[in-house]
């Protein structure tokens, strides 16, 4: 199980930023602003925890119903590190992985640089590292979509007739032409509208950063919640399908 990884408490939260961040020309202000985000809910992000269910509910699985093989965890972001995981499984005897991303979509960052991590840490153990096949991209799985129309439907029952916003981390357009994601993400927010029975919505995006000139994936949540409010709707259901 390869994740994005998260701070666990407030003394994480800055390294954490410092890895995600390593090698890019972020302003000091925007990283204190994002830091600011996670201190807000406590310094620690769901994502980890989130990986721990995961792990244990594929285990009850494979356990029951077979085939009989161990688990392993590894971040790109925050312990546990994914070259640290890859050092345990050589140790170990491991020579073989399937590896589940659990990014949903395929874009640079959402796969590619995966990837690109896998190969690092293989080269940075050498002799000995596991190989490794990266499992489907699982954007359009009954298994990520059913979840997904019971969340929308919950919603829509307890607001009706909300505005629905199905959003998504934005990305620079020079990358999203080079990648499926935006037609990973149509399809995704389609079938989840098609399930919830036919309702209206919009894709958005959010979390853009970079410099201002760069374009990245429009238009950002904030300004579609506006336009929704100047547009007449008394409420909004802001579905997180690709965040």
């Amino acid at each position: 199980v390869l994740s994005f990884g998260g701070p666990e408490k407030p003394d994480d939260v800055m390294p954490f930023l410092e890895n995600v961040l390593r090698g890019r020309n972020v302003p000091r202000a925007r990283i204190d602003e994002v830091a600011a985000h996670y201190h807000r809910f406590g310094g620690r992000s769901p994502i980890n925890d989130q990986c721990r269910a995961l792990i244990a509910a594929l285990q009850t699985e494979l356990d029951a119903h077979g085939p009989r093989l161990p688990i392993y965890w590894g971040n790109r972001n925050w312990r546990p590190m994914l070259t640290d995981t890859m050092r345990q499984m050589a140790s170990d005897g491991i020579r073989r992985a399937l590896v589940f991303v659990t990014s949903a979509y395929s874009s640079y960052s959402a796969c590619r640089q995966y990837l690109d991590d896998i190969e690092r840490a293989r080269m940075a153990i050498g002799i000995g590292a596991p190989l490794f096949e990266k499992l489907r991209h699982f954007h359009s799985h009954p298994g990520f979509i059913t979840p997904n129309v019971e969340a929308l439907r919950a919603a829509l029952a307890q607001a009706p007739g909300s505005t629905v916003l199905f959003t998504a981390h934005s990305i620079p357009l020079e990358l999203a032409r080079t990648s499926k994601y935006v037609e990973q993400l149509e399809s995704a927010a389609r079938l989840i509208a098609e399930g919830a029975g036919g309702v209206d919505y919009r894709l958005v995006y959010q979390s853009r950063s970079g410099p201002p000139h760069q374009p990245w994936l429009e238009p950002d949540i904030l300004a579609a919640i506006e336009q929704a409010k100047a547009d007449g709707a008394a409420s909004v259901v802001v579905a997180p399908i690709g965040f």
